[in-house]
């Protein structure tokens, strides 16, 4: 090269379709390079989790060639350093290809394989490292895709979203100890019913978020099977038979995770029913959460002109405008959080459903949308614990003057007074604007100290028949 000169800014790459240039810098190469010119859409690249998932596979896939014999010790032990390099994140600035792709993913996989070549094959030096006959060796991009849209979804399952949501019941149950005997008004259509505690509430909350826990653990068996040694089309052509055991064996070396070969591999490779199972009980949890991000935004409502029975914990001012007000901001952001998931369960069941004969050809959009749905529950549930839950205060004073004034306390004399007698003291109790202890004591004969035992709103969240002869009241 002549003075002044500098290098091209390129190198000339090949494949299968002729010569092409790929940035000088760049870790990938012909087939990768292609699919940035091919797919310039939306700018989202494939999920951190999924490359992770990639350089897993890549990595049990090199090592059990090895020990098949299938590839020789230097290049294996360059090929499972450089994948477990891609795996830890030290190259995503070199996985560029875009989440609308071809519908296999061969473009990510082959962005995978190009990559870890050429970093094996740097680590060599003399000895070259071909990205499909060396590191794609025994795969196709039809069973590694869908095997990392398992791996990626069963390690963050296992190791985000399970653990936010065990932290999210724990807040719930240490707030259940402490409101044990705070008595607030229920409500059915957002209209006064009978007392609950405050304990009773955050049991239902608790409770749905543990039938959440129970339901993403019970589609485990099916994420756990992986696609791996099917190849192309689920027979298996060209890969060892003993290839798909000592891969799964391999990645649980790595992972702690039981992964275990597909019981089908047809099924594996044609369908996505597993994630879609995975992506509606992500939906059953994000209806939970909006559920209860809804509550918590009713009871914080005010603080004087709405219910006001309790206080979020004021993390940001609420108004560019109006100096002083507060909005329950993180109920807002889990809401919202909410809506994405169920929105992305909505594309993940038509992508579910584009299993073509023997390949499902909208693997890219089934990782991202599941593996992002994932990722927003489990950071919206730790912060929904940590900044809601456990900080929220309580108006006592607000309470007891709802619960003095509710008129449908007097469901409880039923028993006693029948229930014509109750509705007229309950609509001229509401229309006085006075409490219920007291109307009932003018019209029920009753005893007042009679009524005030039976009318103890505490007492009320416990069930059962109060007042009448011979049932215990």
């Amino acid at each position: 090269m002549g003075a002044g000169m500098t290098a091209p800014d390129f190198r000339i790459e090949h494949d299968g379709m002729g010569e092409l240039q790929v940035p000088t810098s760049a870790l990938w190469g012909a087939q990768t390079q292609r699919a940035i010119q091919n797919f310039p859409l939306s700018g989202q690249r494939m999920p951190r989790e999924f490359l992770r998932a990639l350089g897993l596979i890549k990595a049990a896939a090199a090592a059990t060639n090895a020990q098949l014999l299938l590839l020789d010790e230097a290049r294996a032990a360059a090929i499972v350093e450089a994948a477990e390099q891609v795996a830890d994140g030290r190259h995503d600035m070199h996985f560029p290809v875009d989440v609308f792709q071809t519908g296999s993913g061969t473009s990510s996989n082959m962005n995978a394989n190009e990559v870890i070549a050429r970093l094996a094959a740097q680590r060599l030096g003399d000895q070259p490292v071909h990205p499909n006959d060396h590191v794609n060796l025994c795969q196709s991009s039809n069973d590694v895709i869908p095997s990392a849209i398992h791996v990626s979804a069963m390690l963050v399952l296992r190791e985000a979203l399970l653990p936010a949501l065990a932290q999210l019941t724990q807040a719930f149950a240490a707030r259940e100890s402490e409101f044990a005997r705070t008595v607030t008004t229920g409500r059915t259509h957002l209209m006064d019913a009978m007392p609950v505690t405050l304990a009773q509430v955050l049991s239902g909350w608790r409770t749905q978020i543990e039938y959440a826990q129970a339901r993403l653990r019970s589609v485990e068996p099916r994420l756990l099977a992986l696609a791996l040694g099917g190849t192309a089309v689920g027979t298996g052509i060209n890969a060892h038979p003993q290839f798909a055991q000592g891969v799964c064996a391999q990645l649980q070396r790595r992972t702690g995770i039981a992964f275990a070969v597909s019981e089908n591999f047809f099924e594996s490779l044609s369908a996505q029913d597993a994630a879609v199972e995975l992506s509606g009980q992500l939906k059953v949890l994000a209806v939970s959460l909006m559920k209860i991000c809804n509550d918590l935004r009713w009871m914080n409502s005010g603080p004087l002109a709405g219910l006001g029975e309790i206080a979020l914990p004021a993390l940001q001012p609420g108004s560019s405008i109006m100096p002083g007000k507060v909005n329950p901001v993180i109920p807002e952001a889990v809401a919202m959080i909410a809506a994405q998931v169920i929105g992305n369960d909505a594309a993940i069941t038509i992508a579910g459903q584009s299993g073509n004969f023997q390949l499902n050809v909208m693997l890219p959009l089934v990782a991202n949308n599941l593996l992002h749905s994932m990722t927003l529950l489990a950071n919206g549930v730790r912060l929904l614990a940590e900044r809601a839950i456990a900080g929220f205060s309580v108006n006592t004073e607000r309470l007891a003057e709802a619960l003095q004034r509710n008129p449908v306390l007097v469901t409880a004399l039923n028993p006693l007074l029948g229930y014509e007698r109750g509705a007229a003291i309950a609509k001229q109790a509401y229309a006085q604007g006075r409490p219920i202890l007291e109307v009932a004591c003018e019209l029920s004969g009753v005893p007042e100290a009679q009524l005030r035992h039976l009318l103890d709103p505490l007492a009320l969240t416990q069930g059962g028949i109060k007042g009448a002869p011979g049932r215990g009241g």
